[in-house]
């Protein structure tokens, strides 16, 4: 199923076939304070890159922004919907909890539902990331058509 590179098909993991309970395979990302302080931030909100200043505001370490969560479950759907995750997809997350420097991030996605549709079967599924102590810190869905 993946091309000879690992990487998966332009077409996706998921078919029409695929059944509702099918579990995607995350991806693991390390909470890397060199990303931390990016270019959306102007690395104006030191929380996001500074160890000393998020000390002094009584955080255990620098907080990274929510996007960066929502990007490694991005990634993990890309490899799973291919292309079909780029035409009318629609991904909702929430943030539950901050990602700290240093953590290791590891996405999770569950099939909830297909339906059929014109052209294609409309899933329905659940994501969320989680760091390596089990705390969830970001959940949602993600609809997507596959032709």
């Amino acid at each position: 199923m993946t091309r000879p590179n690992g990487a998966p098909p332009a077409q996706g993991l998921i078919d029409r076939d695929t059944p509702v309970g099918y579990e995607l395979v995350g991806v693991k990302k390390k909470a890397a304070i060199q990303l931390m302080g990016n270019r959306l931030w102007g690395r104006f909100n030191p929380n996001h890159w500074d160890p000393l200043y998020a000390a002094e505001t009584g955080l255990p370490a620098p907080i990274q922004t929510g996007e960066m969560n929502s990007a490694y479950l991005a990634e993990m759907c890309v490899n799973h919907f291919g292309r079909n995750f780029f035409t009318g997809a629609r991904m909702q997350c929430k943030y539950v909890a901050s990602t700290y420097a240093d953590e290791v991030i590891t996405t999770y996605g569950v099939v909830r539902e297909k339906t059929p549709v014109d052209g294609g079967v409309r899933f329905s599924v659940e994501i969320w990331a989680a760091n390596d102590a089990g705390e969830t810190k970001t959940v949602g869905t993600v609809e997507v058509t596959v032709a």
